[in-house]
């Protein structure tokens, strides 16, 4: 095994492939197509990984937020429309979504309201802009419930065709 980098600010890719304990030259042999000269420029910021090299460290690392955090981060058009997603526990993200679920319930009459003449009026704006924040953090809470499952499943909590 080649010797632990002493480094302070290391990236995640640097993170994740020494949380399995790999060197660059064993991680380049379990990724495959990513030689070790590239693993070095990709993890010293020079290089920004390829979204199928990305795929690939998620499953060698196993570490299924990678994407995201690719997306949310490294990627420029994803930064633009991805947030990253939390990790969170199963009850926190249980009861979240129960209160977005409450609050989108008494929304709904509000919603047909406003779009049921095919536009927001300036005096509707507010309401619709509430309405979207509430959408946007169930979308937030159900990525949020799915990478929670994708770590059970990584982690052999549960068994992936258990979910068929």
């Amino acid at each position: 095994m080649g010797r632990r980098s002493i480094k302070e600010d290391k990236n995640i890719y640097q993170q994740l492939r020494e949380a399995q304990g790999y060197s660059r030259a064993k991680a380049s042999e379990e990724l495959k197509h990513i030689s070790d000269s590239r693993l070095v420029r990709i993890e010293s910021g020079e290089m920004v990984p390829y979204p199928e090299e990305i795929i690939t460290m998620a499953e060698v690392y196993g570490e299924p937020n990678l994407p995201n955090i690719y997306c949310a981060n490294d990627c420029p058009l994803g930064q633009a429309f991805v947030s990253q997603v939390e990790v969170k526990d199963l009850p926190v993200i249980t009861l979240e979504m129960l209160n977005l679920l409450n609050r989108l319930t008494k929304q709904k009459d509000r919603l047909i309201e406003i779009t049921v003449d095919g536009e927001i009026t300036p005096d509707e704006m507010n309401d619709f802009k509430n309405i979207k924040k509430d959408l946007e953090q169930m979308s937030m809470a159900i990525d949020s419930m799915q990478l929670w499952l994708d770590n059970m499943i990584a982690d052999g909590k549960i068994a992936k065709d258990a979910l068929d």
